[in-house]
């Protein structure tokens, strides 16, 4: 099982990938609820050096709700983390990804779950491929 699924965008800057995968988000039914600037945080907490690299936390509701029906715990592993970072493998290319949701029903083996983890999974493919 793939840990994220994701894509490399080769002609555009950071700023239009993030505008453009909050776009793309939003027209799944997925709100960023968190962004964490790991470039600006790890800057100012010890002085480190990293590519452009924020991590976005997204989350469609509808989903979320299912999701905590099944199983309240399942609340650890929300909102759905999208990553937006610059390549450190191919410069000028942006690597788009998202956490596949699989991982939540290998964690949490509750009936239910399955379902709502692949039509996360759909959405964010959807909203991945769309960029």
């Amino acid at each position: 099982m793939d840990l994220a699924i994701a894509t490399t965008l080769t002609e555009t800057t950071f700023d239009d990938a993030v505008a453009r995968i909050r776009e793309a988000l939003a027209g799944q039914g997925f709100g960023v609820l968190t962004e964490i600037d790991v470039t600006a945080t790890l800057k100012k907490k010890i002085d480190a050096d990293i590519e452009n690299y924020l991590i976005l936390g997204a989350c469609n509701p509808q989903l979320a709700h299912r999701a905590l029906g099944v199983d309240r715990q399942i609340g650890l592993l929300l909102p759905c983390n999208v990553v937006v970072r610059d390549s450190t493998e191919q410069p000028g290319a942006v690597i788009v990804e998202a956490m596949n949701p699989d991982i939540m029903v290998q964690v949490a083996d509750a009936p239910g779950l399955p379902d709502v983890a692949a039509d996360a999974a759909t959405r964010l493919r959807a909203a991945i491929d769309s960029l």
